[in-house]
């Protein structure tokens, strides 16, 4: 079932979910830019059937003193089409967005995924 939601309402909704971001780990995101777009690409999805998020770029834990001020921002995708696929109905997909956000922004932070499902993060 696809859920309507503009790309306006879908940002209020990323929004939100960062807003749920305890503010000391916020403050610690850095170089970081979240974008939002329709589909992935066939290189982003991989051998993923559908993706509904991506970090691309090198986790925090993982950044050495190589990584300098001026590096390319490491980046999370949100991919609308997949969320919106992906979900039942606009609180399920407000709530997939959510969570999908959580995940990422867990992976910049270096958690894996066995870690962001057993905290309820995808």
């Amino acid at each position: 079932m696809t859920v309507p939601l503009s790309r306006a309402d879908f940002e209020d909704a990323v929004a939100d979910a960062l807003d749920e971001i305890p503010q000391d780990l916020f403050d610690r995101l850095d170089n970081v830019v979240i974008l939002i777009e329709d589909e992935p690409t066939d290189e982003q999805r991989g051998q993923h059937a559908e993706l509904l998020g991506l970090y691309v770029g090198i986790p925090l834990p993982q950044r050495m003193d190589s990584y300098i001020y001026g590096s390319l921002p490491d980046r999370i995708f949100l991919f609308q089409g997949p969320l919106t696929r992906h979900s039942r109905d606009r609180a399920d997909l407000i709530e997939q967005i959510r969570v999908t956000t959580l995940h990422e922004i867990g992976h910049y932070f270096g958690i894996d995924d066995d870690r962001l499902h057993e905290l309820g993060w995808g």
